[in-house]
């Protein structure tokens, strides 16, 4: 609060430029962070463009337009410059198939350019006499551009991180290799050539397509031509702050210091399935180029028929894993599917495929909320032995389901603890308020954490 006259400050206004995946725009820190800004009563703005605006769920852009009390979301649609390769109506990486994502690519850089018209636009002064101009743009991973957008109007920019345990994982043993000092976390692995300590050797060579050069040389003027670890390098150097989607209740060690599986590994994890003899529900991707009838082993879905269910479809995944029936959660352990599967209590089985879903793993194996499935060193590859054990393990095994359960329950605690989210949404708006906020005539005070009280 302003000490000085004793009244609340102003509030803040706010833009967020979320990647163009449905894991950064529908859950925090993107889209559920606009919506606890503007319960707060800043002004929130969240651009992306006109078909994935369209695709949030009807609730959430009733919301949005403050239908249930709260400030409301503008939504603010650009349209994604067209490109050759990029299929029409292509606007996410639901719409492009992961290996052909250099177009998609390549087109989210020439969306600077409307990004900057609109922010161009906002920082006139409004009907009213008052500055519209945003006091900060909050960008995600890849948005290398935005910073330097933001930074012609005088706009500070902050980046909001993945997890801890990835930027651990990442710069595991950076301080043995002096001469790469130069390099930022995301590219330290690949400019020391070898995988740092505590990644294991098939993460590593899995992860080699975020170190791998993309985009047109149609676009290199807009920053196409760099692989994701330099657009992540590039935004976190330009920006004022970063802001880390965890907590120490989350991730306590860590702040001291998707891709379909090919099909012989899906024949694997069918078969573990059936040989642990559990109930399933499996929401399975389908790998490329496989016909529908060799996806699954023959016979598999006759011989577990009344005790398992695969879809290759849409689930309403948070609506089963609210169900009672829900014993344990299988999950590659991206960020928002290991927040559903805590926040209903539910021991893990885990299966990691790229990118944050190894370190996220490891945290939790490290936690004993779950098991992880055993893996080749070498080349990742597991085999439905590895699965049946997993399986067992957390869903048959007295000791073993016991102190999973008990594990998991303690982190719905954290994850179910809104009072305590809310808490680190005010202290992230603290930040964002102190680094604008004129010093010498206001101050601004943390309330205290939800535990102190």
């Amino acid at each position: 609060m302003d000490t000085a006259a004793g009244s609340p400050p102003p509030p803040l206004r706010i833009v967020l430029c979320p990647w163009l995946a449905f894991g950064h725009m529908l859950m925090l820190p993107y889209f559920e962070l606009a919506e606890r800004l503007a319960s707060r009563g800043h002004r929130v703005s969240f651009v992306s463009t006109p078909r994935n605006l369209a695709r949030l769920p009807p609730l959430r852009r009733l919301a949005a337009a403050g239908a249930h009390g709260g400030g409301a979301v503008d939504l603010v649609p650009l349209t994604l410059p067209r490109v050759d390769g990029l299929p029409d109506g292509a606007e996410s990486t639901n719409d492009v198939p992961g290996d052909r994502l250099e177009p998609l690519w390549e087109a989210f850089d020439a969306l600077a350019a409307p990004f900057a018209e609109y922010l161009a636009a906002v920082c006139t002064v409004d009907g009213e006499g008052g500055n519209s101009k945003p006091d900060w743009v909050l960008a995600d991973t890849f948005h290398h551009w935005a910073p330097l957008v933001a930074g012609e109007h005088g706009i500070p920019c902050a980046m909001l991180l993945p997890t801890a345990a990835m930027i651990a994982s990442l710069s595991c043993g950076a301080r043995d290799h002096v001469e790469l000092a130069a390099a930022s976390v995301f590219e330290h692995p690949i400019a020391a050539g070898v995988p740092p300590p505590a990644i294991p050797r098939y993460e590593w060579h899995g992860n080699t397509p975020l170190f791998a050069v993309h985009g047109g040389a149609n676009a290199v003027s807009l920053g196409s031509g760099m692989s994701i670890a330099r657009r992540a390098s590039l935004t976190l150097e330009q920006c004022a702050i970063a802001a880390m989607r965890s907590c120490p209740e989350w991730e306590p060690g860590k702040f001291r210091a998707v891709v379909p599986l090919r099909v012989q590994l899906v024949h694997e994890l069918a078969h573990g399935l059936e040989l642990a003899g559990t109930r399933f529900l499996w929401a399975l991707r389908k790998p490329r180029g496989v016909a529908d009838a060799d996806v699954l082993p023959a016979g598999f879905l006759e011989r577990t028929k009344g005790h398992g269910l695969v879809t290759m479809g849409w689930v309403p995944q948070i609506s089963i894993l609210a169900h009672g029936a829900v014993g344990a959660f299988l999950t590659h352990c991206g960020r928002n599917s290991l927040i559903e599967g805590l926040l209903y209590g539910h021991p893990l089985i885990m299966l990691p495929i790229f990118g944050d879903q190894g370190p996220n793993s490891r945290l939790m194996a490290g936690r004993k909320v779950g098991l992880m499935v055993a893996r080749n060193e070498d080349d990742g590859s597991f085999d439905r032995h590895g699965i049946t054990s997993a399986v067992k393990g957390v869903m048959v095994e007295e000791d073993t389901r016991r102190v999973s359960v008990e594990n998991a329950k303690k982190m719905q605690e954290i994850v179910a603890d809104k009072e305590l989210q809310e808490w680190y949404v005010d202290e992230y708006v603290l930040h964002l308020r102190s680094f604008v906020t004129d010093h010498g005539n206001s101050s601004a005070v943390a309330a205290p954490r939800p535990a102190e009280i």
